[in-house]
């Protein structure tokens, strides 16, 4: 004999079963992605001068490995460790696993519980007999009732299986696990946006530091330039053909420039500093060499707006909690229905335990039962309200983190075309003001100009030196901002889909597994 039903008892009992699963439904509205506002082309896509957007047709964003587009090879070494080592990175990771863990529990609600005992009894009772006489000297007989009192003990072995099945004819559990597949799907992209944002502040980073390294090369040029003006008036001043007040003001201005470049380094180690963290290191174990700030903004290849929705990885995590809420709903409406329950248990009992597995000692049952909640104060009701209202509240947020995505894909153009104007207005004034130096200092050396009139110019010069430095510098950030507002080369496509969460269980029923459409998993 066996402990467990026969085979054609169970096969006999799935094929009883299986209408009743099969033939269930799932309640709740079905998800169809709400529409969000997105103009036909970005107002701001139409060339400038000194500034290029690339054809979309003919070129692409490096997919995972943006930054190579400017041709960096230390930024190129430091972006890939950012997805190793950077803690956030990993932070977000571990909530995606969690997720993704949890579809599993969720999941479990849709199969039998299956329970095994094996117990055991030992039971004494007592009986009295009446006796036909008195035995006085032994004591064992009541004199007064003459009832002489025996005991039985008794030995009871059990042992067996019992089931329980959740039907889900409704299909509150599949609402469940369809919510929190597309949560999981929802942590993903979060993920990938997280990725995308620590990989443009490293980006942000880098290049301010490569800023501060080209302030200080400019600074020490002229550092160099105002040495050589501070001899020549110390020269005159030996001579006696300056004042003392001009070698002061020629020394002031060196020793000023001096000091501005010293600032650099301090800036300089902040942003390296912050680099460190970035890739998971401590600030103590980085040192990057100086380096110079790109002079070039690389094309960058601007899709049309509707492109954002499947590109940017916030506008993917917004839409994936828009069916996991609705899915919500489903779930809050089925709780109006009764839940038909399954149960079944087979097992033996008897004494002793070599004799136990026989017909005899054989117990089975089999048993549905079907609840309903008549009255709850309105509690069913208001939870399908609540649903609702998560519901709203999440296309809300979906249709503006899209409005965002496309304002700041139109902030950058136009940041990016207005300041490559900017640039080219700038450079005219660079060179103008180096040529007010020459004359400037030429007159000054001929007598005809006092040095106050060399310092002004020089300081000039300095001046729109350094905005020329400034408008490249928020060139370059302007344009890691606009690759990080397009989605960095992602695609929703690199979202798991579906399937690959819900993958056949092989505790899941046979005649479960082979209707494909019972699992939520293929339900859009």
């Amino acid at each position: 004999m066996t402990l467990f039903p026969s085979r054609p008892f169970s096969r006999r009992l799935g094929i009883l079963l299986a209408p009743l699963v099969l033939t269930g439904c799932m309640v709740g509205p079905s998800y169809k992605r709400p529409t969000a506002i997105v103009s036909p082309k970005f107002k701001e896509l139409r060339p400038a001068p000194g500034w290029n957007y690339a054809n979309p047709a003919l070129a692409e964003l490096p997919k995972g490995s943006w930054w190579t587009i400017y041709n960096d090879p230390i930024l190129n070494q430091l972006e890939a460790q950012v997805e190793l080592n950077n803690q956030n990175v990993k932070e977000y990771e571990a909530r995606y696993s969690n997720a993704r863990a949890t579809i599993n529990s969720v999941r479990a609600q849709l199969y039998p519980t299956l329970s095994g005992s094996l117990s055991f009894n030992r039971q004494s009772t007592g009986r009295g007999s009446r006796s036909s006489g008195t035995i006085v000297n032994y004591g064992t007989t009541d004199a007064s009732t003459g009832y002489t009192p025996s005991n039985s003990t008794e030995n009871t072995y059990g042992m067996g299986p019992t089931a329980s099945w959740d039907l889900d004819l409704w299909g509150k559990i599949r609402r469940q696990i369809q919510a929190q597949v597309t949560e999981t799907q929802a942590s993903a992209a979060d993920l990938a946006n997280a990725r995308l944002s620590y990989q443009a502040q490293l980006a942000t980073a880098y290049f301010n530091m490569r800023y501060q390294d080209s302030l200080y090369d400019l600074l020490q040029r002229n550092v160099k330039f105002y040495e050589r003006s501070y001899q020549i008036t110390r020269n005159q001043y030996e001579a006696g053909t300056a004042d003392p007040t001009t070698l002061l003001q020629a020394q002031t201005q060196l020793e000023q420039t001096r000091a501005q470049a010293t600032a650099t380094q301090a800036n300089r180690a902040v942003y390296e500093h912050a680099i460190a963290v970035l890739i998971g290191k401590a600030p103590a174990d980085l040192s990057l060499a100086p380096g110079q700030l790109p002079r070039t903004i690389p094309a960058i290849p601007v899709s049309v707006p509707a492109q954002l929705l499947e590109r940017r990885p916030d506008v993917a995590a917004a839409e994936r909690r828009m069916e996991e809420y609705n899915a919500q709903i489903g779930a809050a409406i089925a709780a109006f229905y009764p839940e038909v329950k399954l149960t079944a248990s087979y097992s033996y009992s008897g004494d002793p335990v070599g004799t136990l597995v026989q017909v005899a000692n054989r117990i089975w049952s089999l048993g549905a039962s079907a609840t309903e909640t008549l009255f709850s104060g309105g509690s069913r009701t208001a939870a399908v309200h609540e649903a609702d209202a998560n519901y709203d509240y999440y296309v809300a947020t979906y249709r503006q983190t899209v409005l965002t995505a496309l304002q700041g894909v139109e902030d950058q153009l136009s940041n990016l075309r207005i300041l490559a104007q900017q640039a080219d207005q700038q450079q005219v004034a660079v060179q103008a003001a180096n040529r007010a130096v020459t004359v400037a200092l030429n007159q000054y050396l001929a007598g005809t100009q006092i040095y106050t009139t060399v310092i002004t110019s020089e300081v000039t010069a300095l001046s729109n030196a350094e905005t020329a430095l400034q408008i490249q510098q928020n060139r370059i950030l302007d344009s890691v901002t606009l690759i990080q507002n397009l989605g960095g080369g992602w695609n929703v496509s690199e979202l798991p889909s579906k399937n690959s969460m819900q993958k056949d269980n092989p505790f899941l029923p046979s005649f479960i597994q082979k209707d494909k459409n019972f699992l939520p998993s293929n339900r859009k």
